[in-house]
């Protein structure tokens, strides 16, 4: 059986294997541009036929990645499909599925089994498989190994099997798929070794661990720092509040503090497909250890009450204007989960927009990234992004700061808004018409 190794890690080393990506998201479509920037043959499956039939034909559904990346990759054989039958002719597979949380806030790990279900019947010795979904640690040892297993493989001898967590950040323009270094756990030492192949031509630094669940704890224990962290501040926010105290002065303050001292900014809430969702896996999996995770839980409980702080904050300002929320016109700036982009996955604009409508507000939005609002599977507003002029900003009994884009102009938005709620803390000096939130 070692044969069957030497001969993918001679493809995979001399760039001759199939990469096959499952996933052509945020996630997966940058991998697949970088495989296919290197020489690979790639293959992409996904089950949105739309998604399909745009990569298909060069175009980009992701504002951060061009239509001429993806040409040039189709260019170099990139093809596209949602015959997922196809497994079988790859190499590698790489599994960029969502993990979300259900209803109960508790794993959903149904795109990742259902994903792993459909490949199992085409997979066939001589592949590795790689996770890259955040999820619990346990969850490739646990759900994908059997699964694959089931189909006549043996996992480590003719069929490899790693963890290896995305670490994307969409916008960053400091990081890219290759710069990033990348964690990788397998199932076995001789899994570990073909991962390290895999992500080691087209990745500047590959970290090898122990195993896949150490894999898994460690992405989201990067994600659970953040989390905490960003709960530390915005509770610290509305304490500083309360005394009159500016609490993004204090922050660019303590940064200057050369040790000691990293600065997180509070916010309307948490957003994107990480923060909000990956401290509860492990929150999840540590009751089966019999574990109360006490810190996560708090972040989390302080992180949700975000959007309501904010509300308060819309709520007291109109009061102060002899208005009320109800039937107020209030545009909100921004709802992509955070500035610079067009990711618009849990972010807490939505969910403000939402219980403004649901008190009673006239709602629209601006935001230069999202031309129109998306069908989403549980946020629903049929809206259309507002152009900012001196003209539009004035018809708005409130202006709601909720994603900071570089491309708005403040000072026009300052100078024209009859009130701004800045949760965001663009504006430095204090005045009449500003809310802090």
């Amino acid at each position: 059986m070692k044969v069957v190794k030497s001969e993918l890690l001679s493809k995979l080393n001399q760039r001759d294997a199939v990469i096959g990506i499952v996933g052509l998201g945020y996630v997966g479509l940058p991998l697949m541009l970088r495989y296919s920037e290197v020489g690979y043959a790639v293959v992409g499956f996904d089950i949105d036929s739309k998604k399909v039939d745009q990569l298909n034909s060069g175009q980009s559904y992701i504002e951060h990645i061009s239509g001429d990346a993806v040409r040039h990759a189709k260019e170099a054989g990139f093809v596209a499909t949602t015959d997922f039958s196809r497994a079988g002719e790859v190499d590698a597979l790489i599994l960029c599925v969502p993990t979300p949380l259900n209803k109960y806030r508790e794993p959903d790990l149904s795109f990742v089994i259902n994903t792993v279900e459909t490949l199992a019947p085409h997979l066939r010795a001589g592949q590795i498989v790689s996770l890259e979904s955040t999820t619990y640690p346990g969850t490739t040892d646990e759900e994908l190994r059997p699964r694959i297993e089931r189909q006549g493989l043996s996992i480590g001898e003719n069929a490899f099997l790693v963890f290896s967590p995305e670490r994307e950040d969409p916008g960053n323009k400091n990081f890219s798929t290759r710069t990033i270094p990348k964690v990788c756990g397998g199932s076995t030492p001789d899994c570990l070794e073909v991962g390290m192949a895999l992500y080691g031509q087209v990745i500047d630094q590959v970290i090898p661990v122990s195993s896949t669940r150490a894999a898994e704890l460690t992405k989201l224990l990067e994600n659970i720092h953040r989390a905490v962290n960003i709960g530390l501040v915005n509770e610290i926010k509305i304490v500083a509040d309360r005394m009159g105290i500016d609490i993004h002065e204090v922050i660019r303050a303590a940064a200057t503090k050369p040790f000691g001292f990293v600065p997180y900014y509070p916010g309307p809430g948490l957003g994107g497909h990480c923060i909000p969702i990956d401290p509860f896996y492990l929150t999840w999996k540590a009751r089966e250890y019999g574990v109360h995770t006490r810190f996560i839980e708090l972040a989390g409980e302080i992180n949700s009450s975000m959007p309501d702080y904010v509300i308060s904050k819309v709520n007291s300002g109109l009061n102060a204007a002899e208005k009320s929320i109800k039937g107020s016109k209030v545009l909100v700036l921004g709802i992509a989960y955070k500035k610079n982009v067009d990711d618009m996955r849990e972010s807490p604009s939505v969910v403000l927009m939402e219980r403004l409508r649901d008190l009673g507000a006239e709602i629209a939005y601006s935001d230069p990234h999202i031309p129109a609002f998306p069908k989403m599977r549980e946020h629903h507003f049929d809206l259309k992004s507002v152009d900012l002029t001196p003209e539009t900003l004035v018809r708005y009994d409130c202006v709601l700061i909720a994603t900071d884009h570089d491309r708005f102009d403040y000072e026009l938005i300052k100078a024209h808004s009859k009130m701004i709620v800045d949760s965001r803390g663009k504006f430095l000096e204090p005045a009449e018409h500003i809310v802090k939130a």
